[in-house]
């Protein structure tokens, strides 16, 4: 979801290696240890996930900087007479499904709100939506929703919540810049292992990727998660 700021004077881009523009940071840091994200290859969102550094360091190499903290996220307030069906439907269906595999959480957990998202909100949804910005910036979002604001949401792959993270960060990035979006926003998204959802921010202007602390379980915390999701899109 892209947030306005108070707007400031926008620096001058230039062209850096790989092909990623921006004054404030390279695609790759130079630095003393052996580079993470090599120059001469090309990087697609599910090579990011399977990178077993640390995400700091990952991100790093992309000009991101990563913080831990509270975001603290608004819920929509209004009348949402889906939440209590929806929960409701998964709750009584999850004692007859074994979720040991990457499709039962996503049909089962992860489907079933994005469904109920797009009936309560009527956004429009591209899945599996391709992007390429440059070789370190491409590949497919597995769920991006539009309406006044655009959100993306994303599967953890092997149930792996902070690999997982890390995808999402690169992606908001890649989304931002896909989009021509101003320097001045904000891009919301959240990374979801069907039970287990997380939300994370990117700042474009501070090229600063915030990774909510707050973890929030499906089906016991749908209520606050499915109101923060319909606010995050109006």
């Amino acid at each position: 979801m892209p947030e306005e700021k108070q707007s400031e004077e926008k620096q001058p881009e230039e062209k850096l290696g790989g092909g990623i523009q921006s004054t404030q940071s390279a695609p790759i840091l130079q630095s003393n240890r052996p580079q993470i994200l090599k120059r001469d290859r090309t990087y697609s969102f599910a090579d990011y996930f399977k990178l077993r550094f640390a995400p700091a360091d990952i991100l790093a190499e992309l000009g991101l900087r990563l913080v831990r903290t509270h975001l603290n996220l608004v819920e929509w307030s209004g009348e949402l007479e889906a939440i209590a069906p929806l929960k409701q439907r998964i709750t009584e269906t999850l004692p007859h499904v074994s979720l040991t595999s990457e499709m039962a959480r996503r049909e089962i957990l992860i489907s079933p709100v994005i469904i109920e998202l797009i009936r309560t909100t009527n956004a429009d949804l591209n899945i599996e939506y391709p992007i390429e910005v440059n070789s370190y910036l491409q590949g497919d979002l597995d769920y991006l929703l539009s309406k006044e604001h655009q959100l993306l949401i994303i599967e953890a792959k092997q149930a792996d919540l902070t690999r997982g993270f890390t995808q999402l960060a690169v992606e908001l990035m890649a989304l931002h810049r896909w989009l021509g979006s101003p320097p001045n926003q904000i891009f919301t998204g959240v990374v979801s292992t069907g039970d287990m959802w997380q939300f994370g921010r990117y700042d474009s202007q501070t090229q600063q990727i915030t990774q909510d602390l707050q973890l929030w379980r499906v089906p016991d915390d749908l209520d606050g998660l499915f109101r923060i999701l319909v606010q995050l899109l109006n």
